[in-house]
Protein backbone atom coordinates (compact mmCIF):
# COMPACT_ATOMS: atom_id res chain seq x y z
CA UNK A 1 0.00 0.00 0.00
CA UNK A 2 1.50 3.62 -0.84
CA UNK A 3 1.26 5.90 2.31
CA UNK A 4 -0.42 9.29 1.77
CA UNK A 5 -1.10 12.68 4.22
CA UNK A 6 -4.65 13.79 4.01
CA UNK A 7 -5.09 17.18 4.02
CA UNK A 8 -8.24 18.74 5.35
CA UNK A 9 -9.17 22.51 5.32
CA UNK A 10 -11.36 25.11 6.42
CA UNK A 11 -11.19 28.68 5.58
CA UNK A 12 -13.15 30.09 8.90
CA UNK A 13 -13.98 29.04 12.61
CA UNK A 14 -17.58 29.25 11.97
CA UNK A 15 -17.05 26.08 9.41
CA UNK A 16 -14.48 24.21 11.54
CA UNK A 17 -17.65 23.77 14.23
CA UNK A 18 -19.83 22.77 11.17
CA UNK A 19 -20.62 18.84 11.84
CA UNK A 20 -21.22 18.33 8.48
CA UNK A 21 -17.77 20.12 6.88
CA UNK A 22 -14.80 18.57 8.32
CA UNK A 23 -16.20 14.84 8.17
CA UNK A 24 -17.58 15.37 4.89
CA UNK A 25 -13.88 15.98 3.69
CA UNK A 26 -13.11 13.17 5.77
CA UNK A 27 -15.50 10.75 4.28
CA UNK A 28 -14.50 11.57 0.73
CA UNK A 29 -10.52 11.31 1.30
CA UNK A 30 -11.41 8.18 2.75
CA UNK A 31 -13.02 7.42 -0.52
CA UNK A 32 -10.00 8.59 -2.40
CA UNK A 33 -7.79 6.45 -0.11
CA UNK A 34 -9.57 3.26 -1.19
CA UNK A 35 -10.06 3.72 -4.47
CA UNK A 36 -6.24 4.48 -5.55
CA UNK A 37 -5.27 1.89 -2.71
CA UNK A 38 -3.28 4.27 -0.65
CA UNK A 39 -2.97 4.42 3.08
CA UNK A 40 -3.42 7.73 5.24
CA UNK A 41 -0.64 7.92 7.42
CA UNK A 42 -1.74 11.41 9.35
CA UNK A 43 -5.25 13.73 8.63
CA UNK A 44 -3.52 17.28 8.95
CA UNK A 45 -6.29 19.81 9.83
CA UNK A 46 -6.55 23.45 9.84
CA UNK A 47 -8.87 25.86 10.09
CA UNK A 48 -9.56 29.69 9.83
CA UNK A 49 -6.79 29.99 6.98
CA UNK A 50 -7.83 31.35 3.68
CA UNK A 51 -6.71 29.03 1.02
CA UNK A 52 -4.72 32.78 -0.61
CA UNK A 53 -2.50 32.06 3.03
CA UNK A 54 -1.93 28.29 3.55
CA UNK A 55 2.15 28.80 2.83
CA UNK A 56 2.03 30.77 5.93
CA UNK A 57 0.37 28.29 8.20
CA UNK A 58 2.61 25.75 10.24
CA UNK A 59 0.37 22.80 9.46
CA UNK A 60 1.09 23.32 5.85
CA UNK A 61 4.92 23.99 6.57
CA UNK A 62 4.95 20.63 8.11
CA UNK A 63 2.85 18.76 5.08
CA UNK A 64 5.51 20.34 2.69
CA UNK A 65 8.70 19.01 5.53
CA UNK A 66 6.62 15.48 5.33
CA UNK A 67 6.71 15.25 1.56
CA UNK A 68 10.64 15.31 1.06
CA UNK A 69 10.14 11.81 2.97
CA UNK A 70 10.43 9.23 0.02
CA UNK A 71 7.91 7.19 1.78
CA UNK A 72 5.05 9.44 1.05
CA UNK A 73 3.82 8.92 -2.01
CA UNK A 74 0.89 11.08 -2.23
CA UNK A 75 -1.36 14.09 -0.77
CA UNK A 76 -5.27 13.62 -0.31
CA UNK A 77 -8.03 16.67 -0.76
CA UNK A 78 -11.63 16.59 -1.27
CA UNK A 79 -11.00 18.95 -4.05
CA UNK A 80 -8.42 20.98 -5.93
CA UNK A 81 -9.35 24.30 -3.79
CA UNK A 82 -9.02 22.88 0.01
CA UNK A 83 -4.99 22.78 -1.24
CA UNK A 84 -4.69 26.58 -1.79
CA UNK A 85 -6.39 29.36 -4.18
CA UNK A 86 -3.71 31.51 -5.32
CA UNK A 87 -4.14 35.27 -4.92
CA UNK A 88 -0.76 36.10 -6.01
CA UNK A 89 1.74 34.47 -8.68
CA UNK A 90 3.89 33.50 -5.43
CA UNK A 91 1.05 31.33 -3.93
CA UNK A 92 2.15 29.19 -7.18
CA UNK A 93 5.27 28.21 -4.65
CA UNK A 94 2.85 25.26 -3.22
CA UNK A 95 2.70 23.32 -6.60
CA UNK A 96 6.80 23.54 -6.76
CA UNK A 97 6.83 21.79 -3.57
CA UNK A 98 5.22 18.75 -5.39
CA UNK A 99 7.38 18.93 -8.03
CA UNK A 100 10.70 18.81 -6.18
CA UNK A 101 9.42 16.39 -4.19
CA UNK A 102 7.54 14.11 -6.53
CA UNK A 103 4.51 14.16 -4.70
CA UNK A 104 1.23 13.33 -6.41
CA UNK A 105 -2.12 15.29 -5.50
CA UNK A 106 -5.12 13.01 -5.07
CA UNK A 107 -8.44 14.34 -5.60
CA UNK A 108 -12.05 12.11 -6.23
CA UNK A 109 -11.52 12.14 -9.94
CA UNK A 110 -7.77 11.27 -10.14
CA UNK A 111 -4.27 12.36 -9.00
CA UNK A 112 -2.51 14.81 -10.31
CA UNK A 113 1.09 14.75 -11.51
CA UNK A 114 2.98 18.53 -11.13
CA UNK A 115 6.12 16.94 -12.89
CA UNK A 116 4.40 15.94 -16.24
CA UNK A 117 3.11 18.40 -18.92
CA UNK A 118 -0.04 17.37 -18.52
CA UNK A 119 -0.03 18.03 -14.98
CA UNK A 120 1.66 20.93 -15.08
CA UNK A 121 -1.22 22.33 -17.04
CA UNK A 122 -4.29 20.90 -15.17
CA UNK A 123 -2.72 21.74 -12.09
CA UNK A 124 -2.18 25.20 -13.14
CA UNK A 125 -5.57 25.90 -14.65
CA UNK A 126 -7.22 24.37 -11.86
CA UNK A 127 -4.87 26.53 -9.53
CA UNK A 128 -5.88 29.24 -11.40
CA UNK A 129 -9.66 28.94 -11.85
CA UNK A 130 -9.93 28.21 -7.90
CA UNK A 131 -8.18 31.89 -7.52
CA UNK A 132 -10.91 33.53 -9.71
CA UNK A 133 -13.36 31.24 -7.79
CA UNK A 134 -12.09 33.02 -4.63
CA UNK A 135 -12.48 36.73 -6.01
CA UNK A 136 -16.07 35.87 -7.47
CA UNK A 137 -17.03 34.78 -4.39
CA UNK A 138 -15.91 37.44 -2.28
CA UNK A 139 -17.32 40.19 -4.57
CA UNK A 140 -20.55 38.06 -4.31
CA UNK A 141 -20.62 37.85 -0.52
CA UNK A 142 -19.85 42.12 -0.72
CA UNK A 143 -22.81 42.78 -2.85
CA UNK A 144 -25.02 40.70 -0.54
CA UNK A 145 -23.67 42.24 2.47
CA UNK A 146 -23.66 45.87 1.12
CA UNK A 147 -27.68 44.99 -0.15
CA UNK A 148 -28.28 44.10 3.40
CA UNK A 149 -26.64 47.37 4.92
CA UNK A 150 -28.51 49.61 2.52
CA UNK A 151 -31.83 47.90 3.65
CA UNK A 152 -31.00 48.45 7.26
CA UNK A 153 -29.97 45.15 8.21
CA UNK A 154 -27.14 43.33 10.16
CA UNK A 155 -24.80 41.02 8.31
CA UNK A 156 -21.95 40.54 10.41
CA UNK A 157 -21.22 38.03 13.41
CA UNK A 158 -23.04 40.32 16.96
CA UNK A 159 -20.01 40.58 18.86
CA UNK A 160 -19.35 44.00 16.44
CA UNK A 161 -22.70 45.29 17.49
CA UNK A 162 -22.24 48.55 19.75
CA UNK A 163 -22.40 48.69 23.23
CA UNK A 164 -26.05 48.55 24.06
CA UNK A 165 -27.32 47.93 20.93
CA UNK A 166 -28.74 44.70 19.83
CA UNK A 167 -30.19 43.06 16.24
CA UNK A 168 -32.87 40.07 16.09
CA UNK A 169 -33.93 41.13 12.94
CA UNK A 170 -34.52 44.33 14.23
CA UNK A 171 -32.64 47.01 15.62
CA UNK A 172 -33.46 47.75 19.41
CA UNK A 173 -31.35 48.89 22.48
CA UNK A 174 -30.28 46.58 25.25
CA UNK A 175 -30.64 46.74 29.04
CA UNK A 176 -26.82 48.58 28.83
CA UNK A 177 -27.78 51.59 27.24
CA UNK A 178 -28.97 52.75 30.08
CA UNK A 179 -25.75 53.54 30.80
CA UNK A 180 -24.92 54.98 27.37
CA UNK A 181 -27.94 57.19 28.23
CA UNK A 182 -26.05 58.33 31.29
CA UNK A 183 -22.73 59.11 29.51
CA UNK A 184 -24.79 61.33 27.10
CA UNK A 185 -26.08 62.98 29.35
CA UNK A 186 -23.13 63.80 31.61
CA UNK A 187 -21.50 64.98 28.58
CA UNK A 188 -24.05 67.34 28.11
CA UNK A 189 -24.08 68.66 31.60
CA UNK A 190 -20.16 69.20 31.28
CA UNK A 191 -18.52 66.50 32.55
CA UNK A 192 -15.91 65.89 29.20
CA UNK A 193 -12.97 63.79 31.37
CA UNK A 194 -13.30 59.81 30.25
CA UNK A 195 -11.86 59.10 33.11
CA UNK A 196 -15.03 60.57 35.19
CA UNK A 197 -17.59 59.32 32.79
CA UNK A 198 -16.13 55.66 33.14
CA UNK A 199 -15.79 55.89 36.79
CA UNK A 200 -19.57 57.18 37.33
CA UNK A 201 -21.21 54.73 34.28
CA UNK A 202 -18.90 51.86 34.58
CA UNK A 203 -17.77 51.57 31.04
CA UNK A 204 -13.93 51.99 29.81
CA UNK A 205 -12.77 55.36 29.05
CA UNK A 206 -11.32 53.87 25.72
CA UNK A 207 -14.39 52.63 25.05
CA UNK A 208 -16.59 55.58 25.83
CA UNK A 209 -14.33 57.63 22.87
CA UNK A 210 -16.11 55.03 20.18
CA UNK A 211 -19.53 55.00 21.86
CA UNK A 212 -20.08 58.85 22.15
CA UNK A 213 -19.34 59.21 18.25
CA UNK A 214 -21.59 56.21 17.11
CA UNK A 215 -24.81 58.11 15.32
CA UNK A 216 -26.79 54.59 16.74
CA UNK A 217 -27.98 56.13 19.52
CA UNK A 218 -29.33 58.83 18.07
CA UNK A 219 -31.44 56.04 15.79
CA UNK A 220 -29.03 56.15 12.80
CA UNK A 221 -27.02 53.49 11.13
CA UNK A 222 -24.29 55.68 9.38
CA UNK A 223 -21.78 53.17 7.65
CA UNK A 224 -18.95 55.49 5.80
CA UNK A 225 -15.90 52.93 5.70
CA UNK A 226 -15.11 50.12 4.26
CA UNK A 227 -12.35 47.56 4.48
CA UNK A 228 -9.31 48.20 1.55
CA UNK A 229 -9.83 45.86 -0.94
CA UNK A 230 -6.52 46.44 -2.61
CA UNK A 231 -3.79 43.97 -2.80
CA UNK A 232 -1.20 46.32 -0.72
CA UNK A 233 -3.87 46.14 2.23
CA UNK A 234 -3.93 42.52 2.66
CA UNK A 235 -3.53 41.32 6.53
CA UNK A 236 -1.74 38.07 7.47
CA UNK A 237 -2.96 37.36 11.15
CA UNK A 238 0.27 34.75 13.37
CA UNK A 239 0.52 31.68 11.83
CA UNK A 240 -1.10 32.57 8.25
CA UNK A 241 -4.70 33.11 10.01
CA UNK A 242 -6.67 35.65 8.56
CA UNK A 243 -6.65 39.26 9.88
CA UNK A 244 -8.97 42.12 8.96
CA UNK A 245 -8.02 44.50 6.33
CA UNK A 246 -7.47 47.96 7.51
CA UNK A 247 -10.57 50.44 7.02
CA UNK A 248 -10.85 53.37 4.52
CA UNK A 249 -13.36 55.87 4.05
CA UNK A 250 -16.04 54.94 1.72
CA UNK A 251 -16.83 57.84 -1.52
CA UNK A 252 -19.32 60.32 -0.37
CA UNK A 253 -22.14 58.74 -2.51
CA UNK A 254 -21.51 55.42 -1.14
CA UNK A 255 -22.11 56.02 2.34
CA UNK A 256 -24.95 54.29 3.90
CA UNK A 257 -27.03 56.43 5.82
CA UNK A 258 -30.51 54.96 7.10
CA UNK A 259 -32.35 55.17 10.07
CA UNK A 260 -32.93 51.99 11.89
CA UNK A 261 -34.75 53.04 15.80
CA UNK A 262 -37.76 55.27 15.65
CA UNK A 263 -37.17 55.95 19.79
CA UNK A 264 -33.62 56.82 19.81
CA UNK A 265 -31.80 56.48 23.34
CA UNK A 266 -30.79 60.56 22.86
CA UNK A 267 -32.40 63.33 20.35
CA UNK A 268 -30.20 64.18 16.98
CA UNK A 269 -29.92 67.50 18.26
CA UNK A 270 -28.33 66.29 21.61
CA UNK A 271 -26.02 63.84 19.39
CA UNK A 272 -24.87 67.00 17.79
CA UNK A 273 -23.92 69.21 20.49
CA UNK A 274 -21.92 65.67 21.73
CA UNK A 275 -20.16 65.73 18.67
CA UNK A 276 -18.88 69.29 18.70
CA UNK A 277 -18.06 68.68 22.56
CA UNK A 278 -15.74 66.12 21.67
CA UNK A 279 -14.01 67.71 18.18
CA UNK A 280 -13.69 71.02 20.75
CA UNK A 281 -11.99 68.89 23.09
CA UNK A 282 -9.23 66.94 20.69
CA UNK A 283 -8.73 69.93 18.99
CA UNK A 284 -7.92 71.69 22.29
CA UNK A 285 -5.84 69.01 23.56
CA UNK A 286 -8.10 68.11 26.32
CA UNK A 287 -6.46 65.01 27.65
CA UNK A 288 -7.51 62.36 30.46
CA UNK A 289 -5.58 63.67 33.26
CA UNK A 290 -5.80 63.70 37.32
CA UNK A 291 -4.62 65.96 39.85
CA UNK A 292 -5.85 69.89 40.88
CA UNK A 293 -6.12 72.63 38.46
CA UNK A 294 -5.78 76.24 38.40
CA UNK A 295 -6.19 77.37 34.90
CA UNK A 296 -10.10 77.83 34.38
CA UNK A 297 -9.78 78.49 30.80
CA UNK A 298 -7.16 76.33 29.33
CA UNK A 299 -8.17 74.94 25.78
CA UNK A 300 -10.46 77.51 25.63
CA UNK A 301 -8.15 80.63 24.63
CA UNK A 302 -6.55 81.57 21.46
CA UNK A 303 -3.92 84.12 20.46
CA UNK A 304 -5.48 87.38 19.49
CA UNK A 305 -2.75 87.88 16.71
CA UNK A 306 -2.15 84.21 15.65
CA UNK A 307 -4.96 82.44 16.22
CA UNK A 308 -2.59 79.82 17.82
CA UNK A 309 -4.02 77.71 21.30
CA UNK A 310 -2.53 79.58 24.33
CA UNK A 311 -1.07 77.22 26.76
CA UNK A 312 -0.40 77.32 30.39
CA UNK A 313 3.12 78.35 32.42
CA UNK A 314 3.99 78.77 36.04
CA UNK A 315 6.80 81.87 35.54
CA UNK A 316 6.63 83.20 39.35
CA UNK A 317 2.70 83.66 38.65
CA UNK A 318 0.61 81.08 36.14
CA UNK A 319 0.35 82.73 32.82
CA UNK A 320 -1.58 82.20 29.14
CA UNK A 321 1.31 82.08 26.37
CA UNK A 322 0.92 81.65 22.84
CA UNK A 323 1.74 77.96 21.70
CA UNK A 324 3.14 79.48 18.16
CA UNK A 325 5.34 81.70 20.54
CA UNK A 326 4.01 84.73 18.02
CA UNK A 327 5.64 87.76 20.19
CA UNK A 328 2.46 88.13 21.81
CA UNK A 329 2.92 89.39 26.02
CA UNK A 330 2.22 86.45 28.63
CA UNK A 331 -1.15 87.32 30.44
CA UNK A 332 -1.33 86.56 34.09
CA UNK A 333 -4.13 84.00 34.64
CA UNK A 334 -5.56 85.80 37.59
CA UNK A 335 -5.83 89.47 35.86
CA UNK A 336 -7.25 87.59 32.32
CA UNK A 337 -9.68 85.09 33.96
CA UNK A 338 -11.46 87.77 36.48
CA UNK A 339 -12.33 90.15 33.27
CA UNK A 340 -13.44 86.57 31.44
CA UNK A 341 -15.99 85.72 34.88
CA UNK A 342 -16.95 89.37 34.12
CA UNK A 343 -17.87 88.88 30.69
CA UNK A 344 -19.93 85.70 30.94
CA UNK A 345 -21.08 86.59 34.52
CA UNK A 346 -22.65 90.03 33.29
CA UNK A 347 -22.22 90.52 29.77
CA UNK A 348 -23.68 87.24 28.37
CA UNK A 349 -26.87 87.55 30.23
CA UNK A 350 -27.69 90.77 29.43
CA UNK A 351 -30.54 91.14 26.80
CA UNK A 352 -29.05 94.80 25.65
CA UNK A 353 -25.94 92.87 25.37
CA UNK A 354 -27.13 90.22 23.40
CA UNK A 355 -29.48 92.28 20.97
CA UNK A 356 -26.47 94.67 20.27
CA UNK A 357 -23.19 92.70 19.99
CA UNK A 358 -24.61 89.57 18.94
CA UNK A 359 -27.79 89.41 17.04
CA UNK A 360 -27.29 92.37 14.76
CA UNK A 361 -23.84 90.68 13.82
CA UNK A 362 -25.41 87.75 13.07
CA UNK A 363 -28.32 89.25 10.56
CA UNK A 364 -25.35 91.41 8.73
CA UNK A 365 -23.67 87.90 8.00
CA UNK A 366 -25.07 85.65 5.80
CA UNK A 367 -23.48 82.82 4.38
CA UNK A 368 -21.81 83.14 1.25
CA UNK A 369 -23.75 81.78 -1.73
CA UNK A 370 -21.73 82.33 -4.46
CA UNK A 371 -19.13 80.22 -2.83
CA UNK A 372 -21.20 77.52 -2.08
CA UNK A 373 -21.80 76.67 -5.78
CA UNK A 374 -18.84 77.66 -6.69
CA UNK A 375 -17.86 74.50 -4.23
CA UNK A 376 -20.83 72.58 -5.63
CA UNK A 377 -19.53 72.90 -9.39
CA UNK A 378 -16.35 71.93 -8.20
CA UNK A 379 -17.68 68.55 -6.95
CA UNK A 380 -20.20 67.99 -10.12
CA UNK A 381 -16.42 68.81 -12.51
CA UNK A 382 -14.98 66.04 -9.91
CA UNK A 383 -17.41 63.42 -10.49
CA UNK A 384 -17.15 63.76 -14.66
CA UNK A 385 -13.52 63.59 -13.66
CA UNK A 386 -13.74 59.92 -11.94
CA UNK A 387 -16.34 58.70 -15.02
CA UNK A 388 -13.42 60.04 -17.27
CA UNK A 389 -11.09 57.97 -15.49
CA UNK A 390 -12.99 54.96 -15.12
CA UNK A 391 -13.79 54.78 -19.25
CA UNK A 392 -10.45 55.08 -19.88
CA UNK A 393 -9.64 52.30 -17.48
CA UNK A 394 -12.31 49.99 -19.25
CA UNK A 395 -11.19 50.86 -23.08
CA UNK A 396 -7.51 49.85 -22.10
CA UNK A 397 -6.16 53.33 -22.28
CA UNK A 398 -4.75 53.03 -18.65
CA UNK A 399 -3.88 50.40 -16.52
CA UNK A 400 -5.40 49.23 -12.81
CA UNK A 401 -2.18 51.21 -10.70
CA UNK A 402 -2.93 54.57 -12.91
CA UNK A 403 -6.38 54.15 -12.12
CA UNK A 404 -6.56 53.33 -8.30
CA UNK A 405 -3.87 56.66 -8.12
CA UNK A 406 -6.10 58.80 -10.20
CA UNK A 407 -9.33 58.08 -8.58
CA UNK A 408 -7.70 57.81 -5.02
CA UNK A 409 -6.40 62.00 -6.21
CA UNK A 410 -9.92 62.91 -6.80
CA UNK A 411 -11.87 61.08 -3.71
CA UNK A 412 -9.26 63.10 -1.72
CA UNK A 413 -10.31 66.52 -3.24
CA UNK A 414 -13.84 65.12 -3.10
CA UNK A 415 -13.51 64.86 0.61
CA UNK A 416 -11.58 68.33 1.36
CA UNK A 417 -14.74 69.74 -0.42
CA UNK A 418 -17.52 68.08 0.95
CA UNK A 419 -16.12 69.21 4.25
CA UNK A 420 -16.09 72.67 3.35
CA UNK A 421 -19.54 72.94 2.41
CA UNK A 422 -20.67 70.94 5.18
CA UNK A 423 -19.08 74.02 7.38
CA UNK A 424 -20.85 76.18 5.53
CA UNK A 425 -24.20 76.00 6.54
CA UNK A 426 -26.53 78.41 7.53
CA UNK A 427 -27.13 79.84 10.83
CA UNK A 428 -30.10 78.56 12.73
CA UNK A 429 -32.32 82.03 13.36
CA UNK A 430 -32.00 82.95 16.88
CA UNK A 431 -33.92 85.21 19.48
CA UNK A 432 -32.93 87.77 22.65
CA UNK A 433 -35.27 85.64 24.71
CA UNK A 434 -33.54 82.09 23.52
CA UNK A 435 -30.42 83.30 24.01
CA UNK A 436 -30.67 84.82 27.29
CA UNK A 437 -32.08 81.50 28.68
CA UNK A 438 -28.86 79.83 26.96
CA UNK A 439 -26.80 82.03 28.65
CA UNK A 440 -28.96 81.99 32.46
CA UNK A 441 -26.65 79.42 33.69
CA UNK A 442 -23.83 81.74 33.57
CA UNK A 443 -25.36 84.48 36.04
CA UNK A 444 -23.40 83.82 38.77
CA UNK A 445 -20.41 82.41 37.07
CA UNK A 446 -17.91 84.45 38.78
CA UNK A 447 -19.01 83.06 42.21
CA UNK A 448 -18.82 79.41 41.40
CA UNK A 449 -15.79 76.72 41.82
CA UNK A 450 -12.94 76.29 38.99
CA UNK A 451 -14.59 72.79 38.18
CA UNK A 452 -18.00 73.99 37.99
CA UNK A 453 -16.98 76.48 35.93
CA UNK A 454 -15.54 74.09 33.53
CA UNK A 455 -18.39 72.51 33.22
CA UNK A 456 -20.38 75.16 31.96
CA UNK A 457 -17.84 76.09 29.58
CA UNK A 458 -17.69 72.76 28.00
CA UNK A 459 -21.47 72.92 27.24
CA UNK A 460 -20.71 76.15 24.80
CA UNK A 461 -17.47 75.02 23.58
CA UNK A 462 -16.50 78.74 23.79
CA UNK A 463 -13.15 79.58 21.56
CA UNK A 464 -12.42 83.61 22.89
CA UNK A 465 -9.30 85.12 21.03
CA UNK A 466 -7.30 87.64 23.55
CA UNK A 467 -4.38 89.73 23.03
CA UNK A 468 -2.90 91.83 26.00
CA UNK A 469 -5.95 90.99 28.34
CA UNK A 470 -8.04 92.58 25.11
CA UNK A 471 -11.04 90.48 23.97
CA UNK A 472 -11.03 90.17 19.81
CA UNK A 473 -13.77 87.57 19.41
CA UNK A 474 -15.93 85.05 20.63
CA UNK A 475 -17.54 81.91 19.44
CA UNK A 476 -19.53 79.85 20.96
CA UNK A 477 -20.99 76.00 19.92
CA UNK A 478 -22.64 76.44 16.87
CA UNK A 479 -22.94 80.24 16.70
CA UNK A 480 -19.42 81.91 15.58
CA UNK A 481 -18.42 85.33 16.22
CA UNK A 482 -21.19 85.74 19.15
CA UNK A 483 -18.88 89.14 19.87
CA UNK A 484 -16.68 91.11 17.43
CA UNK A 485 -15.20 93.49 19.50
CA UNK A 486 -12.85 96.57 18.68
CA UNK A 487 -9.34 95.31 19.48
CA UNK A 488 -9.09 98.36 22.07
CA UNK A 489 -12.30 96.95 24.16
CA UNK A 490 -11.83 95.49 27.86
CA UNK A 491 -13.53 92.40 28.27
CA UNK A 492 -15.22 93.37 31.58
Amino acid sequence: MKRAIELIRVSTESQAGDKASIPSQKATNRQTALQHGLTIIKTIQISDVSGAQVLLAPEIQEMIRLMENPEIHGIIVREFSRLFRPENFADYAMLQAFVDTETLLYLPDGPIDFASDTGMLTGTVRAVMGGIERRELAKKMWRIKEQKRKEGGFSQAKVVLPFGVGYEGRWYYTDDSERVKEAFRLLLTGETSYAALARRTGIAAFNLRNILRNPIYSGWRVIDERRDPSPKAKRVGINGRQADRPKIKRLPEDVIRIKVIDEPLVSESDFKRVQKILTYKRATFQRMNCGPHRFTYNGFLRCGECRALLYTKYRRKDYYICKAKCGTPYQRRDKLEAQLDELFAKRLTSHSFLKTHLLAPMKQSKPAQENTQRLSQQLDRLDTKRQRVLDSYFDGVIGVIERESRLAAITKEKMVITGILASQQPTPELSVDSLAQAFAPFVEFDLLERDDKRRLLNTLTPQIVVSDYKLKSLSVGLVTNLVDTDSSRQPA
